[in-house]
């Protein structure tokens, strides 16, 4: 328990500046105008940019976890994500313990039950239900921002300038 705690510290100070060091390459790219491919076809998947539910990909993700990260083409995510689910229930042998709860024998299936492996699964089935809701909302953001340079490239009249946004 002692070494856990440095390790998670260590976690939450590497994602928030790695969130920080992220947002200042996504205003940069944002302030020259930087391309975006929006549509890519690798080994493993076909990827195109299209707007997503948020809520959706969460529902999904509550369901099984991977599913969410599925319905973004997150597809190498989310066989990772699937795997270990089935290494945690496997390891925590909470269907078993299930099965014998479901049956009525309370007292087999909390001495079947391996919480050590369980403990895993509450922080991690959460992650995967905000990891797929966030994803969607910056994937939105991005189909916007890609939407608008395209349709301000190719539509906007030669000599005028539409300007969206804050009249501030």
């Amino acid at each position: 328990m002692s070494l856990y705690i440095p390790v998670y510290l260590f976690a939450i100070y590497d994602s928030y500046r790695t969130a920080v060091d992220l947002n200042k390459v996504t205003l940069l790219a944002q302030r020259e105008n930087g391309r975006f491919n929006e549509f890519t076809i690798g080994a493993l998947e076909i990827n195109y940019l299209d707007k997503r539910s948020p809520w959706v990909a969460a529902v999904w993700s509550m369901g099984i976890p991977s599913v969410g990260q599925l319905y973004l083409h997150r597809i190498v995510l989310a066989v990772f994500i699937l795997v270990s689910t089935i290494v945690i229930m496997w390891h925590s042998n909470f269907i078993l313990a299930l099965h014998y709860l479901i049956l009525g024998d309370v007292s087999k299936s909390s001495s079947v039950l391996d919480a050590q492996w369980l403990m895993y699964f509450p922080s991690y089935y959460f992650f995967t239900i905000y990891d797929a809701y966030t994803n969607t909302v910056e994937n939105n953001k991005l189909f916007n921002d890609v939407q608008k340079k395209y349709l301000e490239e190719n539509y906007q009249p030669v000599g005028h300038l539409i300007t969206t946004g804050d009249k501030t």
